[in-house]
């Protein structure tokens, strides 16, 4: 990039301020950076400090709270009302400190979450770019309500609910924003408003890939005209196009600890369960014992990652019980232990980031889904891409210790296991294929790329207009 003939044009990548948005957009911003592009993060004055990648800038813009972001708001509206102030304020002020340089911006990729980012692209003359996190059929699902072509609230005798593109979804399929939409106004707002103003963007992203999610793609393609570009996860677990690219790059990614390290090499390969649940899920004492029990009752080895804020749920008594077999740690590398050959299953939450890491490493899942696009995810990991089983929860919304032991049983050793290992296995060498070079997400990236350099982006304005 020291050389201004070589100039292909600067993005302004800008996600939402979360962990499970951070990751992939940052991810975005070093495929273009290896593509010769100028790349630029736009966070948060408060995740700012935790981003640290070789290539990718790193511009500080405001949502309102400085000193400790989402926590300092009185709640979701509140944060967003002054992210959407203060953000197209500093976002403009970050446009503009290139606007004279060597460098001017070019394209703003934004989080879907933030559609005035798109305004604020277009106030500046430059392109704008719609990233979406999650799957392409949780969009389609959301999309058809956005436009009026289904309506809320959803009811048990309208079911399944038929999309196209999609496979018939009964209401444990559904997005859980969507079951009870007054329980969290300003949750679903947000999710529908990221297709507010989209048919303005001049591209939009989807954190997928063809081979996975083209039906789906396909089915909503006139309403959502996305390039699948995923999966998004660091280059090294995939096709090592990006040199040393072994972790998503904000300072939060640490090596798998040396605890971990040492437990696991003494296990045989294949045989550990990997148990996470995210970075948001809470879950209850008694679903947490409930876990406790059943991972004791199976008899597998584990390592089960406990949040340090969720670790007062489980009894001491409960804690020390399990250790003959597993191991119960804070933190760890989701990567680096997902791609340890001791890991051989996944319990996990279905948060997409996870869904795309496990597809991507090749680990048989155990679903276990507790809210938002959670639930739909879960739908296509048991029945549509069958790299798993869904735990399912009683009357009371607990997956019991029967339930538990039994769906990893079958994913272990039961009568579908061999089936869920071939096929984990063949969708890591699609993932693999769809973005290594000459893939389809590849080919996607590199049609933005060209239509970047300046003079092809005169172009495309032209034939827009």
């Amino acid at each position: 990039m020291e050389n201004p003939k070589q100039y292909r044009g600067h993005v302004v990548v800008l996600p939402y301020p979360s962990q499970g948005h951070i990751n992939p957009l940052l991810q975005f911003a070093k495929r273009l950076a290896s593509k010769g592009v100028k790349a630029t993060l736009a966070t948060t004055s408060y995740t700012v400090s935790s981003i640290c990648v070789p290539n990718v800038g790193v511009e500080p813009i405001s949502d309102g709270f400085d000193e400790s972001g989402f926590a300092q708001a009185a709640d979701e509206e509140t944060f967003l009302q002054s992210f959407k102030a203060n953000g197209s304020r500093t976002l403009s002020q970050v446009l503009k400190k290139f606007e004279d340089s060597e460098f001017p911006v070019n394209c703003v990729v934004y989080d879907s979450f933030l559609p005035w980012a798109l305004d604020v692209a277009k106030e500046h003359g430059i392109f704008g770019a719609s990233f979406f996190t999650n799957s392409a059929s949780v969009c389609s699902i959301l999309l058809h309500i956005h436009h009026g072509l289904i309506s809320l609230p959803f009811k048990l005798e309208d079911m399944p609910l038929v999309i196209p593109g999609l496979p018939p979804l009964d209401i444990a399929d559904l997005p859980g924003m969507l079951k009870k939409p007054d329980s969290n106004p300003a949750y679903l707002r947000m999710q529908l408003n990221q297709y507010s103003n989209l048919d303005k963007a001049d591209w939009i992203f989807g954190n997928t890939f063809q081979a996975l999610e083209s039906e789906a793609a396909k089915g909503v393609a006139k309403l959502w005209p996305a390039k699948l570009i995923g999966p998004m996860i660091p280059s090294a677990y995939l096709d090592g196009q990006i040199k040393g690219d072994r972790g998503y790059g904000a300072s939060l990614w640490k090596p798998l600890g040396e605890e971990c390290i040492n437990w696991l090499e003494a296990k045989a390969p294949k045989s550990v369960v990997y148990v996470s649940f995210g970075s948001m899920v809470s879950l209850t004492a008694e679903q947490m014992e409930e876990f406790a029990l059943g991972l004791k009752e199976s008899g597998v080895h584990f390592l089960w990652v406990v949040r340090a804020s969720e670790l007062s749920k489980l009894p001491n008594e409960i804690i020390d019980s399990v250790k003959e077999k597993g191991l119960l740690v804070t933190w760890c590398n989701q990567l680096e232990a997902l791609a340890h050959d001791a890991i051989g299953y996944f319990v996990t939450h279905c948060g997409w980031n996870s869904i795309l890491e496990g597809l991507s490493l090749g680990v048989p899942m155990v679903a276990v889904p507790k809210w938002a696009d959670q639930m739909t995810n879960a739908k296509f990991v048991e029945e549509i891409w069958e790299i798993g089983v869904r735990a399912k929860e009683d009357e009371g919304g607990i997956v019991r210790k029967e339930e538990f032991v039994g769906c990893l049983k079958e994913v272990i050793e039961g009568e579908r296991s061999k089936e869920i290992k071939k096929n984990s296995s063949k969708w890591r060498e699609l993932a693999k294929k769809e973005i290594s070079e000459r893939g389809s997400s590849d080919k996607g990236i590199n049609e933005f790329v060209e239509l970047l350099v300046p003079a092809n982006a005169k172009a495309f304005l032209n034939g827009k207009e």
